[in-house]
């Protein structure tokens, strides 16, 4: 139940990574035959990859995951673009890989806005035009919230730029997006695109940032050039195979996937609020995103509820699992105006494409027989 926070990997993507690791493991900068064998599993990630995306293959930049795709273009947007103006644009409810290279540029000397959420988690694009000034050089706006699932109007803030500036670059992070909606930057106008592997039944560790040709980014890792000197290190073959195989894996009947894993989202917020004390904190159907429902247990503290389901074989996420380690409260259950005593009771379910109508059963049911004890014991 907590697929938002990583995924099990395809049996092919775990195929394809063996034999890379094994057998096609030469270092794709090496000149000899080993190299050139590395190096075509590269440039088939970036085929397969830009087929899907509809985009070119220079266009596709690899990276250890989506914290180091968001970062180089936060920062290396706005560091490229400096001379242009110094204010950035973005949401109350980013991702901390987005909010956190925000800060280090504030301490930079940019400006940053941050674009408030309604009680369903989506900003308004308005407002976002109405922040827009002659210093504005980026807006950067994740298409999915990763705690709630809210769907932002990425669309028309991308018709906003432009028409009042179409110099500004629009970032849009698409880390629980991409392998859930179908995703064109060219046609949408998004300049640059973060994805994660691990969220697609891929593997941990790699991803990649799509920058439209002519787009200035700089570098934020430095050495012996890889990647056309946008990226250097080493490219990690067997991560990039095995991702180059989850994207197409993924994007193989999307809809029908879609539908099932959005009915069973749909199943489990209509099953669970019929329980006692609940709050449904995410939108059904295809009003936001098919894969996740935030739900807030009143009178349960949500580390005590994780770990009394984690008894039970059920795994699920209290908030983000990037950062719930930390006891910090969501920015986004703040953002969406959640009643105070719901701010540490809310858990994040998450589903995917392997995820079963008689799991979701059997979670409601344990959590049914738990929640008047917990609450019990809370009071007593």
């Amino acid at each position: 139940m907590d697929n938002s926070a990583t995924t099990k990997v395809y049996d092919s993507v775990k195929d394809i990574m063996i034999k890379v690791m094994t057998e096609d493991y030469g270092n794709p900068s090496s000149l000899h035959m080993r190299g050139l064998e590395a190096e075509k599993y590269i440039k088939q990630a970036r085929e397969d990859i830009a087929s899907i995306l509809k985009c070119q293959e220079k266009e596709i930049f690899f990276t250890s995951g989506g914290t180091e795709s968001n970062n180089m273009a936060v920062i290396g947007a706005a560091m490229a673009n400096r001379r242009k103006g110094n204010h950035i644009i973005t949401t109350a409810i980013e991702h901390p890989s987005v909010l956190a290279p925000l800060e280090f540029l504030e301490n930079q000397g940019f400006k940053v806005t941050r674009i408030g959420v309604d009680e369903n988690g989506v900003i308004s694009a308005d407002e976002v035009k109405e922040a827009i000034c002659d210093d504005t050089i980026l807006i950067s706006i994740m298409y999915i919230n990763n705690e709630i699932g809210s769907i932002q109007p990425i669309d028309d803030v991308a018709d906003i730029i432009a028409a009042k500036n179409p110099d500004i670059i629009f970032h849009v992070d698409a880390i629980q997006a991409f392998g859930k909606l179908k995703i064109y930057p060219k046609r949408q106008h998004i300049d640059l695109l973060s994805v994660s592997g691990h969220k697609i039944h891929g593997p941990k560790g790699v991803g990649f940032l799509y920058v439209k040709d002519k787009i200035k980014v700089s570098p934020v890792i430095y050495g012996g050039g890889q990647q056309k000197g946008m990226r250097s290190g080493t490219e990690n073959v067997p991560g990039i195979a095995g991702l180059s195989v989850a994207c197409v894996e993924s994007y193989r009947n999307l809809n029908e996937k879609i539908q099932k894993i959005t009915n069973l989202k749909d199943y489990f917020t209509d099953s669970i609020s019929k329980l006692d004390g609940i709050r449904i904190n995410s939108r059904k159907g295809n009003d936001g995103a098919p894969h996740i429902v935030s739900v807030s247990f009143e009178g349960v503290k949500s580390e005590v509820l994780l770990h009394a389901l984690e008894d039970k074989g059920i795994y699920v996420s209290a908030g983000s699992a990037c950062s719930s380690n930390k006891a910090a409260t969501s920015n986004t259950l703040k953002g969406i105006g959640l009643p105070e005593k719901y701010l540490d009771s809310t858990l994040r379910f998450s589903f995917s494409e392997y995820t079963t109508k008689e799991e979701l059963d059997y979670t409601i049911k344990q959590i049914e027989g738990m929640l008047d004890m917990l609450r019990i014991y809370k009071h007593s």
